[in-house]
């Protein structure tokens, strides 16, 4: 199995994070060009066994929530049917870590997956740079939230 993998550290607080990740539909509210998404068969976001169905710069995505954990501010997912890209057994996950010294947040996502040998440094590559992409805009939502958050408004599903 391949890992790859990105953290960083944010300067708001973990719950204010997770309070934006921990909903499984709520991927387009921080991830920039995202598309949409929405949750199949009437589940909602947060339920573990939810398949997100994303439809993403004309490719259509679904992807299963196996674990989510409120204590941990961790959610787990992987593809549901094919994978977009040429890997097996992909597991990936996402974890939203308080930092005591200033109230700060120590973000960290994986994913493990199968794959070629000769791709296997390319496709690390690109889950790196994706998962550090998307994280910089987690952290632009976060930064441009209105004082007072969380607003439920700015939430999908509250």
């Amino acid at each position: 199995m391949t890992k790859a993998y990105y953290s960083t550290v944010f300067d708001q607080p973990a719950p204010q994070a997770w309070k934006i990740v921990r909903d499984f539909n709520n991927y387009p509210v921080w991830v920039g060009d995202a598309g949409e998404s929405r949750i199949e068969d009437g589940k909602t976001g947060d339920t573990v066994g939810a398949v997100r169905s994303v439809l993403c710069q004309e490719r259509h995505i679904r992807q299963r929530l196996p674990a989510l954990s409120d204590v941990e501010r961790a959610q787990a997912y992987e593809f549901c049917g094919a994978a977009s890209l040429p890997v097996t057994d992909f597991q990936a996950a996402l974890r939203i870590a308080p930092i005591v010294d200033g109230d700060r947040a120590f973000v960290e996502w994986w994913a493990t997956f199968g794959c070629d040998a000769a791709l296997r440094a390319e496709l690390t590559g690109t889950f790196r740079a994706w998962f550090g992409k998307w994280l910089e805009s987690l952290r632009t939502t976060l930064t441009h939230l209105p004082s007072g958050f969380p607003r439920e408004a700015a939430i999908r599903g509250g």
